[in-house]
Parts: structure tokens; sequence; C-alpha cells
């Protein structure tokens, strides 16, 4: 048995989520990717995969298994792609997706920069802040902004933010300041429907965590649209840092309820770990994880600096 060639197709077989697809995804039969695993649960004496007639799942012992597969192969992959690319000069094509705002605020500047550097790389770039499956969508890397679920998908956090409650000193004056988070029930909020939650405003005192419900006239599928909605008075936002930071700075906005922590959210730089890791790739995510976070909002701007 080729153990690292039954590796590769137990792991094609957990991504794909199954035989069919992963037999298209990978080139290789059904047939054989089926031996291939069976020849590694044998040599392995336990059954990694539980099979029915509808679905196909992991056992416990196939979830660390799968696990240590991802790192394995990744790093193979890359001691190949390392030596392929000595050989050349860092040249061809980087399918990047970013959040909209973020992008524009924070990436573009850094991209611009790194181009100048890599003249033979050229670069197909994506903001959108939906969600994109990189694999079927055929993206190289993504930016996300989030609290990452379990995947098989390999992430560097590059820094962090943390989202701010703020409102115009108009707004405020007109309404009043809110001085604890069940008081929001009060007030207008501006609903950022990109939120895994929208009408759920999530607080941490110490270890405790506190979920508000909120409400209001005006949602918007934009970090960029709250903001301007809540410079113009029309409610309590709640926005990342790097959106508002300048506007708390100079005024336009106040942060609200600063004895109380918004829960910090990494910012990573993601990529499928099936394909090989080209050297394009590892010099553009080890220029932003270098330069990236020279460049966000300083913390104690948001949520009166407290730590979550």
């Amino acid at each position: 048995m080729d153990r690292l060639a039954a590796m590769s197709a137990f792991k094609a077989v957990v991504d794909y989520g199954g035989y069919a697809a992963a037999a298209r995804g990978s080139g290789r039969s059904k047939t054989a990717l089926s031996k291939a695993v069976a020849d590694l649960e044998a040599h392995l004496g336990v059954r990694l995969l539980q099979r029915t007639t509808r679905r196909l799942s992991l056992t416990e012992a196939g979830r660390q298994y799968h696990a240590r597969c991802i790192t394995l192969l990744a790093e193979l992959d890359e001691a190949d792609g390392e030596a392929r690319d000595n050989q050349r000069n860092v040249r061809g094509l980087i399918r990047l997706v970013a959040p909209q705002t973020f992008g524009e605020l924070y990436l573009l500047p850094l991209l611009a920069r790194f181009l100048e550097d890599t003249p033979e790389v050229s670069l197909d770039l994506q903001l959108t802040d939906r969600f994109v499956d990189l694999i079927e969508e055929r993206f190289d890397l993504a930016v996300r902004i989030a609290d990452l679920p379990e995947s098989s998908l390999v992430a560097k956090r590059l820094g962090d933010m943390r989202l701010v409650v703020c409102a115009a000193p108009a707004y405020l004056a007109r309404r009043g300041r809110p001085q604890a988070p069940d008081e929001l029930a009060g007030h207008a909020c501006l609903i950022d429907t990109n939120f895994r939650e929208p009408g759920v405003w999530t607080f941490r005192t110490g270890s405790a965590t506190r979920r508000v419900p909120v409400r209001g006239a005006i949602a918007a599928n934009s970090a960029s649209a709250i903001r301007t909605m809540a410079i113009a008075g029309h409610g309590i936002g709640l926005c990342p840092d790097f959106v508002v930071a300048r506007d708390v700075q100079e005024g336009r906005l106040e942060p609200l309820l600063s004895d109380y922590a918004t829960a910090p959210r990494g910012i990573y730089a993601v990529y499928p770990n099936r394909q090989h890791l080209a050297r394009r790739l590892r010099l553009l995510i080890d220029f932003l994880a270098r330069h990236l976070a020279d460049g966000l909002p300083v913390q104690a701007l948001a949520v009166g600096g407290k730590p979550g």
C-alpha cells in the first residue's frame, strides 16, 4: 500500500463529502478511492468512515486521523513547492477574495505594495461580503474576519478587530446615551445583516456573556452603510473598529457602553490545504502577516478598550 496515496484518498473523500464527489474533484476513480481507504483502515486496524446508504461520516478515530492528514500532507506539499519554486522566479496568478469594506480600506494599499515587489505576479481580487466556497469557486486565498468554524481549510491569523457600539453626538443629544446593553431596547439600532445573528448583539463582562436583542428601522448588508447612517444620526450602530476608527478620533461618532466589551474577532488568511501552496501565495500571506497589523486601528478605540 502506498500510504501517502491512501492518506490523500481518505482526505479527498472527507473534504469532498463522498466518494463520487472526490472522484470528480481528484481525477481518481471511485473504485480506486474506495480501495485506498479500505486498505488504509486495514493497515490502521480501525474504521475511519461510517457508511450508510445516504451519508458518510467520520468516526472519532477518523476525525483525529483526518486532522493529522491535513497537517502532514500540507507540509509535504509545501516542501515540494519550496523545492520547485527555488528553481524559478515568483510569477503567476493569485485569486483572492476579501470583505468589501476591509479590502477597500486596508488590503488595497498593501496589495499595491506587494505587486510592486513581485512584478511577475498577477492578481484577481474579488471584494464581497458573501461567504465564498474557496474550493468550489477556485480561489487561492481568502481574507476572512470571523470566528472560524472547524474545517479542512488552513488559516493564519493576521490581526484582530473588535466591534464598536457607537452613535453620532446629535443622536445622543436627542435620544440619550444608553448606560447598559439592556437599554438598547429603547433605541433605534442600525442592523448589519452581514452578522450571523443581525438582531442580537453580544457583550462580555468578565466571564459572562450577554446576548441583547436589538431592532431598528434601518438594516443594511454593509458596514460602510451602517457607519454612514450612524454619522447622519439615524441610530446606534455596531461597527468594526477599522470602519469607524477615524470617525471616533475626529468626533463624528462616540463609542458607547465603555464598561462592556464585545468579543474580539480574528482576521485570517485562509486557503485550501488540498492544493499546493505556491511560493507567490506564501509570500503574500507572509507579507500581510508582517504589515497588516501595523495599519489596524488602536484597540483602545473598541468599546472602551476593555479586553474580551
